[in-house]
């Protein structure tokens, strides 16, 4: 084991619980920061991580979990609050003395982004950047898992609905971004300063995303084209209400996604992460379980 460890921020979600996983069969010493202690975090702990308590928003908190690092990976929801988050963050890291942090942005990330998600994650990266401490940021474009966010409808009526229209996108998973954000807190000197777009094996349109769903759980799905604001109050009628500021951002990466924003691909997840990506349809094969019913 090293004798300093790494800090892995949002360690229960999709990106953290996978980085954490990779960081450990690396033989690195882990520090795992979650909100609440659950069935996630003892998972995390019983594979050999350190398990803090923090919260983001809370600047001691945040110093507490940094002391004695010496990479970590910063993530942040879909949610008001991460510029204070990110300036937290930087000073707590810059006092810790933390040699490098690899910050999750996103592909939307820019400085005239209409969507405030998109735009504020611009600035973290700008708040890092100024910080003094070495950064890299991730702009990740949507998740593979954008598939499983919305199976309900899927499972109960063979749709895909969302506002995207004309555009394509290579959908990335979380485990083939966890393998990148691993590689670079273990080894981050050939990263600092670098800012890297990280996409999936293949552009796809929606609709081409619906088709490679129905062929991997045999089960028809129509990919239908409905405008935020519809699909918001569709979502909400389902249980599903991520709030305003996320709707908002939906709204508008809609747009990007229509003007090519999402489009494109490269090589750095496999560059980097030492493996190529996860095919879309390998991805909903191994998770076929989740989209029937």
């Amino acid at each position: 084991m090293s004798e300093s460890k790494i800090l892995v921020t949002g360690a229960a979600g999709k990106t953290g619980k996978d980085t954490v996983k990779f960081l450990l069969e690396r033989g690195q010493a882990v520090r795992a920061m979650v909100r609440t202690n659950d069935d996630r975090s003892e998972a995390l702990r019983k594979q050999g991580a350190e398990i803090v308590l923090g919260d983001l928003r809370n600047f001691e908190s945040v110093r507490a979990a940094l002391e004695g690092t010496r990479s970590a990976y910063f993530v942040f929801p879909i949610q008001p609050g991460i510029l204070e988050a990110t300036a937290y963050f930087a000073q707590a890291a810059k006092e810790a003395g933390v040699q490098a942090i690899v910050n999750m942005s996103q592909a939307s990330a820019r400085r005239e982004a209409t969507s405030h998600a998109a735009q504020n994650h611009w600035l973290s990266e700008r708040v890092f950047d100024w910080s003094g401490v070495p950064s890299v940021h991730l702009r990740s474009t949507l998740f593979s898992e954008w598939v499983l966010y919305w199976r309900g409808f899927i499972k109960a009526a063979g749709i895909l609905p969302l506002p995207f229209t004309k555009g394509r996108v290579a959908l990335v998973a979380a485990e083939d971004q966890a393998r990148v954000i691993a590689n670079i807190l273990i080894a981050p000197a050939e990263h600092v300063g670098k800012t890297y777009p990280l996409v999936g094996d293949k552009e796809l349109t929606f609709p081409e995303i619906a088709e490679e769903i129905s062929h991997a759980i045999g089960k028809p799905v129509r990919y239908q084209v409905t405008d935020a604001p519809a699909f918001a109050r569709l979502a909400k009628e389902n249980g599903i209400d991520l709030g305003d500021f996320f709707w908002q951002h939906l709204n508008e990466i809609a747009i990007d996604f229509q003007n090519g924003i999402f489009a494109g691909t490269n090589n750095l997840v496999e560059k980097i992460g030492g493996q190529p990506p996860i095919s879309l349809p390998a991805f909903i094969a191994k998770h076929r379980a989740e989209l029937v019913a």
